[in-house]
């Protein structure tokens, strides 16, 4: 334990008893979201009664319990002046359109040229701490070579809010992607448990073992010469490659998609033909339900004209 770290210790009330040691915490500590605690408790950092505690462990009484909440580490990410294309700001949020082959944030042997550098110039020291040095604000990401919106928190209580949203699923996330092989149906829904591939932990898969449930709804917005498909998705669920892993499940993997579909051919492209369109939720101060939109691309639009949309 460091010196400037913070120790809390709770003797658990009588109508706590029979508690998740989590959502105890989380009712105590009001400051630090349920996911961090959960975090820093599989980090060891939870006792009850002088052993370490589970998340789901059920609390009695008069159990003893401590938890050590580390301080904010020295920032070793830098701020770098980085263009951005800022859809929307205020002093709780600012929203995002990412261009392609931008990384979201640090990450090892990447920890410069990053969303997190550029905001880190931009915002200076306004955005949240809760997802530690290297993700600061970052509650939610797109990969590299998506492009389109995503927001970032200015503070914990925009963050946990936002946080809150996205594990009840409320948050609107709309999708466009060309997809491979033509469609039959305009429509459907694709339910298949989410998780890391047994034969390539890089990669993931459906239907593993202790896979999470995800659900991805999409519709075709147009035929393009028979051999492509231009779709919006809609989340339900957000699990990592949630939509490449799921149109890859049932032969239709996204245009570009080296890692779930085949070779893009003649077509040069760089990753994956995804754009995150458009993104609603209640704003965390405000209490109102708002919804933003990035308009797609040019090589994405070049691609649409290219294939007589």
């Amino acid at each position: 334990m460091s010196e400037t770290d913070q120790l809390y210790q709770y003797t658990v009330p009588a109508d706590c008893d029979g508690i998740r040691f989590d959502r105890f915490l989380a009712t105590e500590l009001k400051d630090h979201s349920r996911s961090y605690i959960q975090k820093l408790m599989k980090e060891g950092r939870a006792s009850c009664n002088g052993k370490a505690g589970k998340p789901s462990l059920r609390l009695q009484a008069d159990d003893q319990v401590v938890l050590t909440v580390p301080s904010l580490e020295e920032l070793a990410v830098l701020p770098e002046d980085i263009p951005l294309d800022i859809v929307y700001e205020d002093q709780d949020l600012i929203l995002i359109n990412k261009g392609k082959d931008m990384v979201v944030h640090p990450c090892p042997g990447r920890y410069s040229g990053t969303l997190v550098n550029g905001l880190l110039y931009h915002c200076r020291d306004g955005l949240s701490g809760i997802n530690g040095v290297l993700r600061p604000g970052i509650v939610h990401r797109i990969d590299k070579d998506t492009t389109g919106i995503l927001v970032v928190c200015k503070n914990d209580r925009a963050h946990q809010s936002l946080a809150l949203q996205l594990k009840e699923h409320t948050i609107t996330r709309k999708y466009e992607a060309i997809v491979c092989n033509n469609l039959r149906e305009d429509q459907g829904t694709i339910d298949k448990p989410i998780g890391r591939s047994p034969a390539d932990r890089k990669k993931m898969a459906v239907n593993v073992k202790n896979g999470k449930r995800a659900v991805t709804h999409y519709r075709v917005l147009s035929h393009l010469n028979h051999q492509y498909n231009h779709i919006q998705c809609q989340l339900e669920t957000g699990r990592t490659h949630q939509i490449r892993v799921h149109m890859a499940s049932i032969g239709h993997p996204l245009l570009g998609d080296e890692v779930y579909g085949s070779s893009q051919g003649r077509i040069r492209l760089q990753g994956q033909c995804l754009h995150a369109r458009v993104l609603g939720f209640v704003h965390p101060g405000t209490g109102r339900y708002m919804e933003f939109e990035a308009p797609l691309p040019d090589y994405f639009e070049g691609l649409l004209k290219k294939f007589g949309r």
